[in-house]
């Protein structure tokens, strides 16, 4: 039997049919968010694309275990309702029912988007074999999931690991849940992007490559400041360097809080690679408050963008 796995993100919804055996995948699909819109205008284009891929895969909806969604923010995933998502506009929002409503019978699954993420990187990725592990991903938002002797860390709320909402700079910069200083509002890619856009408002056009760059690509977006510093551009390097130092703040804290075996960063700014990770371990390891041999190891997601729609495929095991 194959299951569908739905990561709805605050950009785009993305859809796999994953084979329940090992995990791979047989075809996938994104469509725009759309963000705006009313939730159940939303959950019909998921639904569509649910429907398309069951066909490109030549297979009929009775070949569907089940179908499982990662969301952000709090899930409660015993009832299938998104308690509550900042991103896109959620308040008890009956996402299982709803989809049901226009798929048809089948088992649904409702989990929050990096908790599912973590799943899939701990069963078929980055964190294999772990009972503790720990992954943010850094897109629209920082998502947060947390396993501790094998199990989801989500609280008698089911709103626990929301890493992204700690706080790393007191009235620091606004975050979209309404606080100020949230890591999220630093280390997300829209942080990122935001920190290159602020960067861009202090200096001259002549004075950084990242002018031309914006202007042949037509946005500021997570590849600029890193493309720049490749360059040698000063200004590129100054953002890249202040968004690491804050990135590093905020893995720093949840290692010391739980001491995972692996920490596992996935998103869009992971194409980085060493450029990201190799400065942002050396001031991990030295900021962690823990000085013994058995250190936290810090990778790169491997599934990529499938880790979402893979965990989600893998929720009702």
């Amino acid at each position: 039997m194959y299951r569908i796995g739905v990561d709805l993100g605050g950009t785009n919804i993305a859809v796999g049919i994953v084979d329940g055996e090992n995990g791979k995948m047989l075809v996938k699909g994104s469509v725009p968010t759309l963000a705006e819109r009313d939730g159940e205008e939303i959950i019909k284009d998921m639904v569509a694309l649910c429907e398309k891929l069951i066909d490109d895969a030549k297979l009929t909806k009775a070949d569907i275990k089940s179908v499982g969604i990662a969301a952000p923010g709090s899930a409660d995933c015993q009832n299938g309702i998104i308690l509550y998502a900042n991103n896109l506009r959620f308040k008890d929002f009956h996402i299982a029912d709803i989809f049901r409503k226009y798929y048809g019978d089948v088992k649904v699954y409702v989990e929050n988007d990096a908790n599912a993420a973590a799943m899939g990187e701990a069963a078929y990725g980055a964190s294999k074999g772990c009972n503790d592990s720990v992954m943010i991903t850094l897109g629209t938002g920082l998502g947060g999931g947390a396993i501790a002797n094998g199990k989801l860390v989500v609280g008698f709320n089911y709103s626990g690991s929301e890493l992204g909402h700690t706080v790393i700079e007191a009235d620091g910069l606004p975050c979209t849940c309404g606080r100020k200083g949230c890591w999220e509002a630093y280390s997300s890619a829209t942080g990122l992007i935001n920190m290159t856009k602020r960067k861009l408002d202090k200096t001259a056009k002549d004075a950084t490559k990242m002018w031309e760059m914006v202007e042949k690509d037509g946005k500021v977006s997570g590849r600029t400041a890193f493309d720049a510093m490749r360059l040698g551009d000063k200004a590129g390097k100054e953002v890249v360097d202040e968004y690491i130092k804050y990135l590093a703040v905020g893995i720093s804290n949840m290692i010391n809080i739980f001491q995972p075996e692996v920490f596992v960063i996935g998103g869009g700014v992971c194409n980085e690679k060493d450029y990201l990770v190799k400065p942002l371990i050396d001031i991990v390891m030295k900021e962690q408050y823990y000085k013994g041999d058995k250190k936290t190891t810090i990778k790169v997601a491997e599934l990529g963008n499938d880790a979402g729609i893979i965990g989600a495929a893998m929720l009702g095991e």
